[in-house]
């Protein structure tokens, strides 16, 4: 197993983020997903960071939309059909917000060495204990958890 990392638009984040936290994150986002070696193939694994029940809410939130989608955690060529679920294939969820690619590590601490989200330590503490926070609301109140 290996972590590839990457940043993501900030568009992508838009509806899940809201108000001053999307307004002050930065333009890149850090994110990364997994890839797995499985009889003698890599996979990228990056579809599993969604669940279920919050995509099918925000498929259903936007039923009109049968092709490209940005927002809400969610980069894809097709809302109504991503590839998230695994059979044998790479999965993805956010492919379509990518930014910069910062390859392939063997483990996360190297990538968060090398390519880690820097922000200066007020947006850190704010977002740590206010736009986090804010950020599942937003998801809960999707997935019509309260």
């Amino acid at each position: 197993m290996c972590v590839h990392g990457f940043t993501i638009d900030k568009v992508l984040q838009k509806g899940a983020m809201t108000g001053f936290v999307y307004k002050n994150a930065p333009a890149d986002i850090f994110h990364s997903w997994v890839e797995v070696y499985y009889e003698n193939t890599w996979y990228e694994l990056e579809g599993g960071i969604i669940d279920r029940r919050y995509l099918t809410a925000l498929q259903a939130k936007n039923s009109s939309c049968d092709g490209p989608f940005c927002g809400y955690g969610v980069a894809v060529q097709s809302l109504q059909h991503p590839v998230v679920d695994w059979a044998g294939n790479n999965t993805y969820i956010q492919s379509e917000g990518i930014n910069q690619d910062f390859g392939v590590y063997n483990c996360p601490d190297a990538l968060l060495n090398a390519h880690g989200q820097t922000m200066g330590p007020v947006k850190e503490f704010l977002y740590r204990h206010i736009g986090r926070h804010l950020m599942n609301h937003n998801v809960k109140k999707l997935r019509g958890v309260r």
